[in-house]
């Protein structure tokens, strides 16, 4: 089974796929931005910052595919970054469900070196507090719900991922 995984791990269309999924999901934030004017708040802006760092890994994972260590370097930062999807993922939620006390400035506190709010303020500016999302599926799914359901398969994913490429292929490189 694992070999299998590994196999699948190595190849590009598994790569392509994170990748389409990345601009899927950032696509969506984008489409409930502009098209459905729900302004995103801080929390989503992060989120979207780390579907962005996922995207980075994956095209990373995509080169390196063929390279055991960088198989083994792209699969860990896809994990840690899908990690950090989680964390604002379920403090999204827990805001808006009320569990975790949620108060957000309007200032997404990047580091200067990725100054991503000034570089590109269309996708990661903050325009509101945090506390709503829209629904996803009315009545039933909100986009908070749905992010965290998103967010721990990713990481679940690529956790056996990573325990898949860290086993001794069968086959060579």
């Amino acid at each position: 089974m694992l070999e299998r995984l590994a196999r699948w791990n190595r190849s590009a269309a598994f790569w392509l796929i994170l990748i389409v999924l990345c601009i899927a999901l950032e696509g969506a934030a984008l489409v409930y931005q502009y098209a459905f004017y729900y302004d995103p708040c801080v929390l989503c802006v992060h989120i979207r910052a780390w579907i962005l760092g996922i995207f980075v890994a994956s095209l990373l994972g995509l080169i390196l595919r063929n390279n055991r260590l960088g198989l083994i370097i792209s699969n860990l930062l896809v994990l840690l970054s899908s990690l950090g999807f989680v964390e604002r993922s379920y403090r999204t939620l827990g805001t808006e469900m009320g569990f975790l006390d949620g108060a957000c400035s309007m200032n997404p506190n990047f580091p200067s070196f990725l100054a991503l709010n000034k570089w590109l303020p269309a996708v990661f500016e903050p325009l509101t507090s945090c506390g709503y999302t829209p629904w996803v599926i009315p009545q039933i799914l909100s986009m908070a719900q749905a992010l965290m359901i998103c967010s721990v398969v990713m990481a679940l994913g690529m956790l056996v991922m990573l325990i898949a490429s860290l086993r001794r292929p069968t086959d060579s490189f």
